[in-house]
């Protein structure tokens, strides 16, 4: 099916909660991040009569507002690796940082030292990890920016592309680093922020937001985020707050049993191994 489906290691995660040695084909198409518009990226091409595998009904309802059809309600790979990894939680210390990213055909627009520089005068003197998107840390004048000024600078890997190159352990090695820093922040609302909710870290919202190179006004750039959770826009968003908003989008509540789970991704002829 899909490629995308392999994103980030999605599919690997599911086949592991599953019980299986590697990810079958998915019978859909799977959500592969979050965003405000029906959890899938602008023109994506859907054949007909496959379902939308989505993370949450929060998804499915923007989804069904842009009247499009054939979701189900699945739950986030990133849910079921918690499902996975529980308990792991240690000491925390410092921030860690998720700028605003473009990818492989959209690039970022914005002023990368100044938004070192806000970062450092919030969040004080406090060890502070910049954590770019695979095509932005290869470029060496932008992470030598956050290097300079004081940032340890990482990535999580590659998402691949056409079912190459890609990191299937992404998610793995973001947990472990979510569950490292007090605190997780970002430009603009993402993905990083609500797995960092989810486990227990304080979010902030604030900085320049930045622009993508030709975006798309059908997502409606950041003024749409604000309308749709004003309560996430602030420095220090309250954890009970940011978690709730993180359950109900992650799915955390709508999580399969792993038969429930190989049965809605088409995997029921696969069996555990001995």
């Amino acid at each position: 099916m899909h490629h995308a489906n392999h994103f980030y290691g999605h599919a690997e995660i599911l086949a592991r909660y599953c019980g299986l040695d590697s990810a079958p084909t998915i019978w859909g198409y799977l959500q592969h991040g979050w965003n405000t518009h029906d959890g899938f990226a602008v023109g994506h091409d859907f054949v007909p009569g496959y379902p939308k595998l989505v993370w949450s009904e929060a998804v499915a309802r923007r989804g069904w507002a842009l009247g499009l059809r054939d979701y189900v309600v699945v739950g986030s790979p990133w849910a079921y690796l918690l499902r996975l990894r529980p308990d792991e939680d240690g000491p925390r210390e410092g921030t860690i940082v998720y700028p605003f990213h473009g990818w492989e055909g959209q690039q970022i627009v914005g002023d990368h030292a100044s938004y070192a520089d806000e970062v450092r005068d919030r969040e004080g003197d406090v060890p502070l990890t910049m954590c770019l998107y695979w095509n932005d840390y290869d470029k060496p004048e932008v992470r030598n920016t956050y290097e300079r000024k004081g940032f340890r600078v990482i990535t999580h890997g590659r998402r691949g592309h056409m079912y190459v190159g890609g990191d299937t352990d992404f998610l793995d090695r973001q947990l472990t680093e979510l569950r490292r820093h007090r605190r997780v922040v970002s430009n603009r609302m993402g993905s990083a922020l609500l797995y960092g909710a989810s486990v227990g870290a304080e979010i902030g919202v604030y900085g320049d937001p930045m622009v993508l190179d030709n975006d798309h006004a059908v997502l409606g750039g950041m003024e749409r985020q604000l309308r749709l959770l004003p309560e996430m826009h602030q420095p220090s968003v309250p954890r009970e707050v940011a978690g709730a908003v993180a359950a109900r989008e992650l799915g955390v509540g709508d999580l399969l049993t792993p038969a429930e789970l190989r049965h809605r991704l088409g995997w029921e002829t696969r069996t555990s191994p001995n």
